[in-house]
This record gives structure tokens, C-alpha cells and sequence, in this order.
């Protein structure tokens, strides 16, 4: 606070035993080693004050920042929850219009060797390709 170099300290001192006297200088030094305490203190405490209240004032701006980014992400996730709405709606909708389609077309037009297969047949021996059919070897003829 204050810059006193030592040479001054010695000039305040020996003014003060001038004015005062030998008999009351410790008394009055005594009186200002209080007073410097004080003002310290009272310096100390206001310091501290001050800086509580700009990491009051930095806490409340980080709470806004943070408040401001959830109603962000909120926002961000109800977007997505309509997105996912509408493609699961759409989903169904298709599967709906297929399941549809079925019932009037009839399984005929789903599967192109139906025939063989609901009529309870095997699929006959020409549908089978040369190359799955068994060979025969040597040793069975």
C-alpha cells in the first residue's frame, strides 16, 4: 500500500521521539501497530469481498452459458425425437401399403416359384441346375 523504504522509517521514528518523548513512544507505537492491524484487516476483508462477488457474478455467467446450451441441446433433441417420429411413421405407413398390396395381389405375385410350393410339390428336377445335381461316381455304377 504504502512504499516506505527504511531510511524513511528511521526519519518518522526519530520526528516521533522528538514531538512525543522517550516516556510515551512505545505507548503510541503500540497504538499505531494497532491501527496498521486494523486498516489491514478492513483492507483484507474488502479485498476479499470484491472477489467473492466477481466469482458470484463469474459463476451466475457460467450458470446462463450452461442454461442457454441445455435449451439448446433440448431443442436439438425434440427435433430429433419428430425426426425419428415421422420416419417411424413413414415405416409403417410403407409396411401398411405393403401388407395391403399382399392381400389384394395375393401371394402369387411375392415369390416366383410359389406355385411348386403351395401345392405341396418338391421343386421339380429341371429347376435344378446341372452343376447341384449329385454325381455319380465310378464305383456306384
Amino acid at each position: 500500500m504504502f512504499d516506505f523504504g527504511f531510511w524513511e522509517l528511521i526519519v518518522i521514528g526519530l520526528v516521533a521521539l522528538l514531538v512525543v518523548g522517550p516516556e510515551r513512544l512505545p505507548k503510541l507505537a503500540r497504538e499505531i501497530g494497532r491501527w496498521v492491524g486494523k486498516v489491514r484487516r478492513f483492507v483484507s476483508s474488502v479485498r476479499s469481498d470484491i472477489e467473492q462477488e466477481l466469482r458470484t457474478e463469474e459463476l451466475k455467467k457460467m450458470l446462463e452459458d450452461q442454461e442457454r446450451e441445455i435449451g439448446r441441446l433440448k431443442t436439438m433433441m425434440q427435433d430429433t425425437e419428430q425426426d425419428l417420429r415421422r420416419s417411424v411413421d413413414t415405416a409403417r405407413d410403407r409396411v401398411s401399403s405393403v401388407e395391403d398390396e399382399i392381400k389384394e395381389g395375393g401371394a402369387t405375385a411375392a415369390s416366383p416359384r410359389s406355385g411348386d410350393a403351395e401345392a405341396g410339390k418338391p421343386p421339380s428336377s429341371s429347376a435344378v441346375p446341372e452343376s447341384d445335381k449329385p454325381r455319380k461316381s465310378n464305383h456306384e455304377s
